[in-house]
């Protein structure tokens, strides 16, 4: 789920550019950095990101950069020339100096200042919201192409944990004359420790050979992996349901080792839990 994208133009005297970083995440977090002002283009992003993604952490930026230039001012000469006349026509007490220049430019409306013009902003506005969708759909292709060179690593994975787990259920240490001999050596110190009669015996026996027996966590694995292959051939937003997966997949190998009777089976165990866990981390990338 990481991915880069930039874009960038100049509207007017303006020059802007958008950028964006995504990176791992188990849910979507966006968020912006944008100029004051400015929110309006920062939520344009923001939704054109829910909409397109659904896992990742994804920084956003906007920066803008505007020519210096002297501000534009404009004198309203004819409400100045009318007040220069009210005034004059008012006799001063005594005392009193008759009103100045600099007095009646700083009454209100007398000096203006020229601003941006509307067409502009609009302009403007409109710019920054084009570039956002074609930033998204540039950052959507980014991690599409990293989806494709991970999906090659999770086939040889999944195809690792479907060997392994042929192996334990091929394991000569399953088959049953192994089972009964190695319940054959328990039943035997159980007998040796003396107290204990046939039918207890027998009850042992019975324990034994059900906690030996990996035939459910077997099933499990496969029903597993069976899940994950038909979610990545599925394709769409399924990062999180192969998160769950790769948990349960870990668990059922944990069981396998701590049920195995014998080393060879408990290799295969080991084997496949390090596959799971490398799966795991894998699947952290998938959106």
């Amino acid at each position: 789920m990481t991915g880069f994208a930039r874009a960038a133009g100049t509207t007017g005297p303006v020059q802007w550019a958008w950028e964006v970083r995504s990176v791992n995440g188990r849910g979507l977090d966006i968020r912006l950095r944008v100029p004051t002002g400015y929110d309006g283009a920062g939520e344009t992003a923001r939704v054109a990101l829910q909409r397109a993604l659904t896992r990742g952490q994804c920084q956003v930026t906007l920066s803008i950069t505007r020519p210096e230039a002297p501000p534009r001012v404009r004198i309203n000469e004819t409400l100045l020339a009318s007040l220069a006349a009210s005034v004059a026509r008012v006799p001063l007490p005594p005392g009193m100096s008759p009103a100045t220049l600099d007095g009646l430019l700083g009454i209100r409306g007398v000096v203006e200042a020229d601003e941006e013009p509307a067409a502009d902003a609009e302009a403007l506005s409109r710019d920054l919201a084009q570039a956002a969708s074609h930033l998204v759909a540039d950052l959507v292709a980014a991690r599409r192409d990293e989806g494709r060179q991970l999906g090659a690593i999770l086939a040889g994975q999944i195809a690792a944990m479907e060997r392994l787990t042929r192996a334990a259920e091929d394991c000569p240490s399953r088959r049953p004359e192994a089972v009964r001999a190695r319940l054959a050596v328990a039943v035997a110190a159980l007998a040796g420790a003396g107290g204990l009669d046939g039918d207890r015996l027998h009850q042992e026996a019975v324990l034994l050979a059900a906690k030996a027996d990996v035939r459910e966590e077997l099933d499990r694995l496969q029903a597993h992996l069976a899940s994950v292959k038909d979610l990545v051939v599925g394709g769409g937003g399924i990062g999180r349901k192969l998160d769950f997966l790769a948990q349960e997949l870990g668990r059922e190998a944990n069981t396998l080792c701590a049920k195995a009777g014998d080393v060879a089976l408990s290799r295969i165990g080991l084997d496949l839990k390090a596959v799971v866990e490398q799966f795991r981390e894998q699947v952290q990338n998938v959106e």
